[in-house]
């Protein structure tokens, strides 16, 4: 039987460590000598050493707790290893993330010209750390129109909501905060809810607006491909998947003239223009936004009703 000096020299830590662990139920003592002092027997040591290696793999002293709970039992054990670690590596990972982040904004700030480093600064102060898309996830939501159902409303936000790159660039930085003020503000010049969303938005006028985003989600998909292959607009699937959408939408044919119509209307849309090519600068060249495949769609559009005219 070992005094609580004696295992916490063969351990190689202090006395305090070992009396931390046993008030917690960590380290069981064996027993009290007559004097009440705490005895502890070999197998304590063992343990003792289990609970280091833990502890430096960062679990916190609950999750040890857990672990040494199952440790009579050689697969629960195992189980509770696994989701401690695997906790861990996810919790690390969060906080790798974050530094990243903040290394490209320590860039961005010192490479900045000193007339515009002030105003970054602000941007970067209202992004939360770490960076966070749900912003522009309620943005979207305030955006849609009402009453769409929900795995419409989740298609849409995934297509829309820019993945954050895990190592970003200082430009991506200021992009993002760009965009994470752009949709944290509201609209300028706008006095009324809708007056800044497309015409397809509004009730009444006979629109189904699930119909049209359910149909949207494919053609930008479509579109999408053909922006990455550098394709310029053109008259195929794509199109008519995307004219298709919005007839279907309406309830009426996809004709000559239904075409040239959609154009001037979509044309006289609103449009959130700077989201997207924010958006854009943040996802990169090899991830076309739904907003550039939606001005690919719109010109090959206009490109066809312009030779239909001719």
């Amino acid at each position: 039987m070992w005094s609580i000096g004696e295992l916490a020299g063969k351990a190689g830590v202090t006395v305090k460590t070992v009396r931390f662990y046993s008030d917690r139920g960590l380290l069981p003592e064996a027993g009290r000598s007559a004097g009440g002092h705490r005895r502890y027997g070999p197998e304590a040591l063992d343990r003792l050493r289990l609970i280091r290696s833990l502890r430096a793999l960062g679990l916190p002293v609950p999750d040890v707790s857990r672990v040494l709970g199952a440790h009579d039992r050689k697969d629960a054990m195992e189980d509770a290893l696994e989701d401690a670690v695997a906790g861990q590596l996810r919790e690390l990972g969060s906080q790798l993330a974050a530094l990243r982040w903040r290394e490209a904004a320590l860039r961005l700030v010192r490479d900045s010209p000193a007339g515009e480093r002030a105003d970054r600064l602000r941007l970067i102060g209202a992004v939360p750390a770490p960076p966070s898309t749900a912003a522009l996830a309620r943005f979207w939501r305030r955006w849609l129109p009402p009453r769409l159902p929900a795995r419409v409303v989740s298609a849409v936000v995934d297509q829309a909501v820019p993945h954050l790159p895990a190592e970003p660039t200082a430009e991506q930085v200021l992009a993002f905060a760009r965009l994470h003020a752009l949709v944290s503000r509201p609209c300028p010049g706008v006095s009324r809810d809708g007056e800044w969303q497309p015409a397809a938005h509004r009730s009444g006028g006979g629109h189904r607006p699930a119909v049209l985003y359910e149909g949207l989600g494919e053609a930008y998909d479509l579109a999408s491909s053909a922006l990455r292959a550098g394709r310029s607009p053109y008259d195929g699937e794509a199109l008519d998947c995307f004219v298709a959408a919005y007839a279907r939408s309406r309830g009426v044919r996809d004709t000559p003239d239904f075409r040239r119509e959609l154009g001037g209307q979509l044309a006289a849309d609103p449009r959130i223009d700077v989201y997207w090519q924010l958006a854009a600068e943040l996802s990169g060249p090899s991830r076309p936004t739904p907003g550039a495949a939606h001005d690919w769609l719109c010109a090959a559009l206009d490109a066809q009703v312009a030779r239909s005219a001719a």
